[in-house]
């Protein structure tokens, strides 16, 4: 179904703009009469446009999660509810996803079927915890858990980028600042100090050497660089297996590798322990789970587990084949099924992981610092001893 930008008036007059998924003009006009808006004018978005439309901001998520338990919670029926929370949303995409839940819902539908026919908005965890919680009766239990994930989810993606934006931010202004000495600099200081007819020391010759690469080649440099993205990134969107191999290099980067690792295991426990305490079957919940996580090394590894389990192996012994958690992992998921309390246990591998993450990303964020300080310190001072060394000869070689 395409999806079609609006211009639209509610019932005091104002204005509102958005896009919502619709089957003709006519159609349009009717979805939007249900959510109590008059359309002005629309028009059909194109495909890539259409995609983007369809990812609403986590925080959003989480608002809709934690007002949905609190109506469930005060007995307020779904579809009231949904109305309610709609006409409250400020954020025009998400309000026209709700509308669908509740056109959805009119119509015959659950609230997981609703979500289901929504993928691109809500995954396949997502989905999964909802039909449990309807399933048991249970649904508010289940969307506070669901919120408590989103939250941890939204908590970590903070922690991760500020662990990325100080070093990013450092790091364009140490290209910045080499650049401008290579090319600015550099090549003044060259012509001085080649005119003092001395052998030059060899960090000197390596320092004008580099600053002829940056002055020769710069502008062929740069497009060069930018086409290798581009192809590098068609290439992983292409191929299945260069992605899998991408994926795998990336967790055998030296101090980012392994936490990107701890991070993508500790979404794994977390989601996979909410799966399994909602009732969902083992093999099941890993279905689900293996779809949101993002790296293909690791996916590989679950499809392992979860064949080995099916075959009748134990969670343990399925995940200490598949290698994905250390022995201390592997020795809770053991005791968990010893004593009949898998979930329990599942539940200490998410509280295991989410700590570890914690302390990694802090001591990331305390070596990067005086790391990228002592690179920017250690070119500076290069460039000070290969240009300022021939000077100092020549003056300590001057008759007194």
């Amino acid at each position: 179904m395409p999806t079609f930008s609006y211009r639209a008036i509610d019932a005091h007059g104002r204005s509102t703009l958005g896009r919502i998924d619709a089957a003709n003009l006519a159609d349009l006009d009717l979805r939007l009469r249900r959510m109590e808006l008059d359309l002005i004018d629309g028009k059909p978005l194109g495909e890539a446009a259409s995609r983007r439309s369809r990812r609403p901001p986590r925080r959003e998520l989480i608002n809709f999660c934690f007002h949905l338990e609190q109506l469930a919670r005060a007995g307020v029926s779904l579809l009231d509810g949904l109305r309610d929370l709609r006409d409250s949303l400020e954020q025009p995409r998400f309000r026209e996803v709700v509308a669908g839940l509740i056109e959805a819902i009119e119509g015959g539908q659950t609230l997981s079927q609703a979500m289901a026919a929504q993928g691109r908005v809500f995954d396949p965890v997502f989905v999964s915890l909802v039909g449990a919680g309807e399933n048991s009766g249970c649904l508010p239990e289940v969307l506070e858990r669901v919120c408590e994930s989103l939250k941890w989810e939204d908590e970590l993606a903070a922690q991760t980028k500020k662990v990325l934006l100080y070093p990013a931010f450092v790091g364009a202004i140490v290209i910045a600042a080499t650049s401008f000495l290579m090319i600015h600099l550099v090549p003044q200081l060259k012509a001085f100090v080649s005119n003092m007819g001395q052998q030059l020391p060899l960090q000197t010759r390596a320092l004008f050497f580099v600053s002829d690469l940056f002055v020769a080649g710069w502008y062929v440099a740069i497009p060069l660089l930018l086409v290798a993205l581009v192809l590098v990134r068609f290439l992983l969107a292409r191929n299945p297996l260069a992605r899998l191999r991408f994926d795998a290099l990336k967790l055998r980067l030296p101090l980012l590798g392994q936490i990107l690792r701890k991070i993508i295991l500790s979404r794994f426990a977390t989601t996979l322990a909410m799966l399994y305490a909602a009732g969902i079957p083992l093999t099941e919940a890993l279905r689900s789970t293996r779809e949101v996580l993002g790296n293909l090394a690791i996916r590989a590894g679950v499809e392992e587990a979860e064949q080995l389990i099916s075959e009748g192996r134990s969670v343990s012994a399925a995940f200490e084949a598949a290698g994905l958690f250390p022995p201390l992992v592997i020795r809770m998921l053991r005791i968990g099924e010893n004593t009949g309390d898998l979930d329990r246990a599942l539940g200490n591998v998410s509280y295991f992981y989410n700590r570890d993450v914690r302390e990694a990303v802090e001591k990331v964020q305390q070596l990067i610092e005086p790391l990228l300080t002592v690179v920017l310190g250690g070119l500076l001072g290069w460039i000070m001893i290969a240009v300022l060394g021939p000077v100092y000869d020549v003056i300590a070689h001057l008759p007194v």
